[in-house]
């Protein structure tokens, strides 16, 4: 049997206190509320997927703490500049290697990646050599 075509729909984190949560990806990160229930959940708008913020125990199936949100930026240094410096607990900001990125943490201590995207390379330019008539 094959396997199924998966795309990510969004991602789920669980707080405590669900109101400090929101105010941080509003106001540190600066995404946009798409739907909420107080004291439930709020779910913002990630582009091409969702995340989705809700309050412990609002749910029966729990899941496990550990939890990285990954976010796509078109230009790390920038994003850094704009959430400040002081906010990062981690990088690699070199670019050797893979993407740029960049983490902070939200209020309770989920790791918040910013992931540079991945610029098209320009194709080198073939020139042609003239011949030189005689």
């Amino acid at each position: 049997m094959a396997k199924p075509k998966l795309r990510i729909a969004g991602v789920e984190l669980y707080f405590d206190d669900l109101d400090r949560a929101k105010k941080f990806y509003i106001d540190t990160l600066g995404l946009r509320v798409m739907g909420e229930l107080a004291g439930h959940h709020v779910q913002f708008d990630g582009g091409s997927a969702f995340l989705c913020l809700e309050r412990k125990g609002a749910e029966n199936y729990p899941s496990r703490d550990k939890a990285v949100v990954f976010f796509e930026v078109p230009d790390v240094d920038r994003a850094i500049e704009s959430i400040g410096r002081e906010r990062i607990v981690g990088s690699d900001l070199s670019g050797k290697t893979r993407e740029k990125w960049a983490v902070l943490h939200d209020p309770e201590g989920h790791n918040t990646l910013l992931l540079e995207s991945r610029r098209p390379r320009k194709p080198k330019r073939r020139t042609r050599k003239r011949r030189r008539s005689s």
